[in-house]
């Protein structure tokens, strides 16, 4: 097993990075997106907990910068019907501790933001894991970083993704507006339509 990949960042294409070791190995390691925006820039040295998962169709190198994201990355696999790409998405949308929160609190619609898990998904995701999680440490949710949720409801019902509409929220709240929903939902829809957030699926 490879646990672990330390080198040079000798190239980055979407989510797969190649690494060079001072040994002159080449590693393709695929992360998710929250580690590749804390990567150096090539040519930068790089320390990364890998996990190599085997499939009949291909072995894939999973590297994380933190031991516990690979932790969670790995109990997300234990569930039915989630392979490496789909834990590397829920990695990619969430972040490992907002990932083990929405488990550990029935959080449907921040898994039902991920791409690939639709409501049925998410809540079979929370029935399996949640006992498999409940030992994990997680960080608690700033207050700050809550977005309100009946301005995300408003922005929803309007055709916008979960995670896209939860973003311009945040973002609303944290440049200081504290008006009542309608106002903030305007505040978010002009973020929103001037392509800070998605657009309606």
């Amino acid at each position: 097993m490879i646990g672990a990949v330390r080198g040079a960042v000798a190239s980055v294409d979407l989510d797969l990075v190649t690494i060079e070791t001072t040994g002159g190995v080449f590693y393709e390691v695929l992360v998710p997106l929250g580690v590749l925006g804390r990567m150096p820039a090539p040519g930068g040295t790089i320390h990364l907990f890998t996990e190599l998962v085997v499939r009949e169709e291909a072995w894939l190198l999973v590297g994380f910068d933190t031991a516990s994201e690979r932790v969670v990355f790995r109990r997300l696999l234990t569930a039915s019907g989630v392979g490496p790409r789909l834990a590397l998405a829920v990695l990619s949308t969430l972040g490992p501790d907002r990932a083990v929160r929405a488990v550990l609190t029935n959080d449907l619609a921040a898994l039902g933001s991920v791409t690939g898990i639709g409501k049925k998904k998410a809540e079979r995701l929370v029935l399996e894991l949640r006992d498999r999680f409940a030992d994990l440490p997680v960080a608690a949710e700033p207050a700050a970083a809550r977005p309100d949720q009946a301005s995300v409801s408003a922005l929803t019902g309007l055709g916008y993704p979960t995670s896209a509409a939860e973003e311009a929220v945040r973002a609303v709240l944290q440049a200081g507006e504290t008006g009542d929903t309608s106002l903030i939902v305007r505040r978010a829809l002009q973020r929103l339509t001037a392509g800070k957030g998605g657009s309606p699926g």
